[in-house]
């Protein structure tokens, strides 16, 4: 089953009438959750309680910098396994169970809502829409079916997760359902400020020490389009930064105009690599990473993979070098007085 064949305007309704017959719901997300896993996760969550339904969230891993920051992020519970007695799943941004790292979804109705391409069709709902920029924006529609007034803090997390997916409104996804939904949110509560302060403004001495070691390893191809970008566990522990402080560096090449993909591979333990790619214009890199059973959007994408830096460096570069030879150049725009 492809996403095109399950996309379906009645969709949301369903998922909320699936929601209502359960009492005990758990709603969970990927590994290495980011800020529209755990925005979205929480702020359903939270709209299901208004309404009397025990909800809890539950992640593979615990929420990073500075998402931690926000309300809400104590009440995330960390584990390998749902926990015991839920009636029912609702999986945000997940291709498939696999990307959720949990355990125990034998015989338990799984509600599947999603937002990324290759999406597998599980689950005995499923509600995928393509033309969201973020499953916020999905979120933000079943809390309005619900007739869940918006919180002040359910507000500032569907604001978070929209604001990080969409690379503060940068990422083409953005669209005007987008920014009306952030205008509901600001309306309900949301504070741009204080949100971007939080995600932008509160780095670590050890994070400025992270980012530039780890920009002392930049490799851009001969025609300049391309950049690398890498970090090994003792580089990490000379800068005095942690892991989730590198969410965010690989987008700083793709601040130079000619480059239009970056490729940033972080060792995540012995002969393994997790690599993130994000891009700009026609390059694709979503459908680099589902080839390596990754997953993710067309500009920002990930997987890990097995063997040494240079063997997957080499196995990497070989699927996205033809992604950026088939796309055509960044334009240029500069224009007359």
């Amino acid at each position: 089953m492809t996403s095109q064949t399950w996309t379906d305007p009645g969709a949301c309704r369903r998922v909320c009438e699936a929601l209502l017959r359960y009492r005990r719901v758990v709603v969970t997300s990927h590994t290495r959750p980011d800020g529209d896993s755990i925005g979205s996760s929480l702020a359903l969550a939270w709209a299901l309680r208004e309404l009397g339904i025990e909800a809890r969230v539950v992640h593979r891993d615990p929420p990073p910098l500075p998402l931690s920051e926000f309300a809400g992020a104590d009440e995330i519970e960390v584990g390998e396994a749902l926990p015991a007695g839920c009636e029912a799943v609702v999986v945000l941004e997940c291709g498939d169970l696999a990307r959720t790292g949990l355990s125990g979804f034998d015989g338990l109705p799984v509600i599947n809502v999603d937002h990324h391409p290759g999406n597998t069709g599980y689950g005995s709902v499923q509600w995928f829409d393509g033309t969201a920029a973020a499953c916020g924006e999905m979120v933000f529609a079943i809390i309005e079916e619900l007739g869940v007034p918006l919180s002040a803090d359910m507000a500032t997390q569907l604001f978070v997760a929209i604001v990080t997916d969409t690379g503060s409104f940068r990422y083409p996804g953005t669209s005007p359902r987008t920014f009306a939904t952030s205008g509901r949110l600001v309306q309900a509560g949301a504070d741009p400020v204080h949100v971007a302060r939080t995600l932008f403004d509160s780095s670590t001495i050890g994070r400025l020490r992270l980012q530039a070691a780890v920009l002392q390893s930049l490799e851009v191809d001969d025609a300049g389009r391309l950049a690398l970008l890498q970090l090994d566990d003792a580089t990490l522990a000379r800068s005095g930064g942690t892991l989730a402080e590198t969410d965010g560096l690989i987008n700083l090449p793709l601040g130079v105009k000619a480059v239009q993909a970056a490729v940033f591979f972080k060792e995540a333990g012995p002969g393994q690599w997790r690599v993130s790619l994000r891009s700009k214009g026609d390059v694709d890199v979503g459908r680099v990473a589902r080839s390596f059973g990754g997953g993710g959007h067309k500009h920002a994408s990930g997987c890990t993979l097995t063997g040494t830096l240079a063997e997957v460096k080499s196995r990497v570069l070989e699927r996205v070098r033809p992604e950026i030879a088939s796309a055509a150049p960044e334009p240029s725009r500069s224009g007359g007085r």
